[in-house]
């Protein structure tokens, strides 16, 4: 048996646009469900969305079977929850609040065995190995890892040139709320400050070498961040699609049927 390609990581390496959605139901059914809807990526939230290892873990075999890549978000960047994390079988990861060089390289350890790094040794209880059954696993495993960090506060786009340039760092992907936020707009991504700090930070990613990332819900924002060079890049949520399809279904037929539009420049 050999090692699931990551396939994601081979894309953004080659330039092509990955296009994803987030996912946020926390719960398999709903992820395979979305998993034959024709994204590139699916980003299985553990930040924001009520999702454990066990609950990963269901979502990562319920997409399994279907031509996208998952891409899980733990908590925040935590050496012992990555190790859980690659163990039931992720490959690429997106870490929030990397906010220096320093911090972004120990994501890469983490995710690296050693000498590379510092990722725990346990194949023979793991699914990523498919408990031993992967031909030379420990030896292929750190090929095909892929690590994404999050800059999403004043402190890391002072250090971007650093972050993207670290070693191991395969993109940096851009939190446009919680940036907002930091640069003291909070609630409006849209502000033209902000806009201005997240194409400049595309640019300077795309310098490095590195693939720029984002989320919106904005599809004028959406493609305008591709064409400024953006590679991948989700342009939905679903809770979002989910709240909003209802909402306006509801709305349709008590006489609102502009109650479910989503507000421009909205981030989710």
């Amino acid at each position: 048996m050999d090692i699931p390609r990551n396939t994601f990581k081979a894309a953004i390496k080659e330039g092509r646009v990955q296009i994803g959605l987030w996912v946020g139901l926390a719960d398999p059914y709903a992820a395979e469900a979305l998993a034959a809807t024709g994204y590139d990526w699916l980003l299985i939230d553990g930040e924001h969305a009520p999702n454990d290892v066990r609950r990963i873990l269901a979502q990562l075999q319920a997409v399994a079977p279907y031509p996208v890549h998952p891409v899980v978000r733990p908590v925040i960047g935590d050496v012992p929850l990555i190790k859980q994390i690659l163990d039931v079988g992720a490959q690429t990861l997106l870490v929030p609040v990397v906010e220096t060089a320093e911090h972004a390289a120990e994501m890469v350890a983490a995710t690296r065995y050693p000498p590379r790094g510092i990722r725990g040794v346990g194949s023979a209880l793991a699914r990523s190995s498919r408990w031993n059954q992967v031909d030379n696993y420990l030896h292929k495993a750190d090929a095909e890892m892929c690590v994404l960090v999050q800059v999403e506060t004043t402190k890391g786009l002072s250090n971007l040139d650093a972050i993207a340039a670290t070693e191991g760092v395969d993109g940096v992907f851009f939190g446009p709320a919680d940036l907002s936020a930091s640069m003291g707009h909070l609630g409006n991504p849209a502000h033209p400050d902000v806009q201005r700090a997240i194409l400049d930070g595309i640019e300077t990613v795309r310098r490095t070498g590195k693939a720029p990332g984002i989320l919106t819900a904005d599809n004028a924002l959406a493609l305008r961040y591709i064409e400024a060079g953006a590679l991948f890049v989700a342009v939905g949520v679903d809770t979002t699609l989910l709240v909003r399809a209802a909402k306006y279904l509801a709305a349709t037929f008590k006489g609102n049927a502009g109650a479910g539009a989503g507000a421009k420049g909205s981030v989710y």
